[in-house]
């Protein structure tokens, strides 16, 4: 069973507009609400993949109910840990291509709830296979509480997948517990490493190669339109996509996040591994909605990504 991890989910809230303009009025016609977070994009891909999936987390509120009850509704199976604030919105503005994002903070987490849900995701990691771990940390939980989490998982010899930024990130590289994965973007590498990083081959190596990261087995780099690039062990992998018509790119990130977990719970090789993890990137990016991949279009895109040791 793979276990998703969202520890400050959301309702998601999409606002496409052709065109957006600031201190007037922007109507909107076709606004979607959905579970959201982070870790809970990479659920429903993978449920659609047709994984044994549970989602897990923190849920409170009116909006915590919500989200559970849309679960439900569409089969996948949760096990939230229970709080006594309120889960938040994120809204989505689509306008002229860009996107442009407003997140509320969430809830504030106290030292109770955050011990109940080590001794409930205790239990979780036992029962997993593999587990991965998404998104921000809310309010209330120390910096360093993901590696609070790598430690049970080491623990139990239960590999991780983690994709989050800032200082949890930082957090997670400075201590001895190391997720098996990490995605982080060009942004995030270049704060992490206090220099530029670009998507040429000789300075994606270097920064990977950075002692930062040491006792991580991949390091997956999202570079966007022009693919990706991958550190496993000592070699790396230059991932070359084709062009697509992008329609909706929230959760892209969420969908190779799934396509990695699903890959090595699948125990399929490196070459492998980057193409699904790719393909399921780029097909929800073709659907309106977060988290929905047409699996129709898989075998197309597949065909058509190259993988290459460089």
């Amino acid at each position: 069973m793979i276990v998703t991890i969202t520890m400050n989910p959301s309702v998601d809230i999409s606002y496409p507009l052709e065109h957006f303009q600031l201190d007037t009025v922007n109507r909107v016609s076709k606004v979607r609400k959905t579970a959201g977070g982070k870790g809970l994009n990479v659920t429903r891909v993978l449920e659609q993949l047709g994984a044994d999936v549970l989602a897990s987390g923190l849920l409170g509120g009116e909006l915590g109910d919500a989200i559970q009850h849309e679960l439900t509704s569409a089969g996948i199976k949760h096990a939230f840990s229970p709080i006594s604030g309120k889960t938040r919105n994120c809204i989505a503005i689509l306008h002229e291509g860009k996107q442009t994002e407003i997140l509320e903070q969430g809830p504030v987490i106290s030292a109770s709830e955050a011990e109940d849900f080590l001794v409930h995701f205790e239990q979780l990691a036992e029962d997993a296979t593999i587990l991965s771990f998404s998104g921000s940390l809310p309010a209330g939980l120390p910096v360093d509480f993901y590696s609070e989490m790598l430690a049970i998982c080491q623990q139990k010899k239960k590999p991780v997948v983690l994709d989050c930024s800032g200082k949890a990130l930082q957090a997670v590289l400075e201590s001895q517990e190391k997720p098996t994965v990490i995605k982080p973007n060009l942004e995030e590498l270049s704060e992490l490493l206090a220099f530029e990083v670009t998507n040429e081959l000789p300075v994606l190596k270097e920064a990977l190669r950075n002692e930062r990261f040491a006792g991580i087995e991949w390091i997956v780099v999202s570079l966007g339109a022009h693919g990706a690039f991958a550190k496993h062990g000592n070699t790396f992998y230059q991932v070359n996509i084709p062009k697509i018509d992008v329609v909706n790119p929230v959760g892209s990130g969420d969908a190779t996040v799934a396509g990695i977990t699903y890959a090595l719970e699948q125990g399929k090789s490196a070459e492998e591994l980057l193409k699904i993890a790719n393909v399921l990137g780029m097909l929800n990016a073709q659907e309106a909605v977060t988290g929905q991949v047409n699996l129709m279009n898989f075998p197309h895109l597949y065909n058509q990504i190259k993988v290459a040791k460089v």
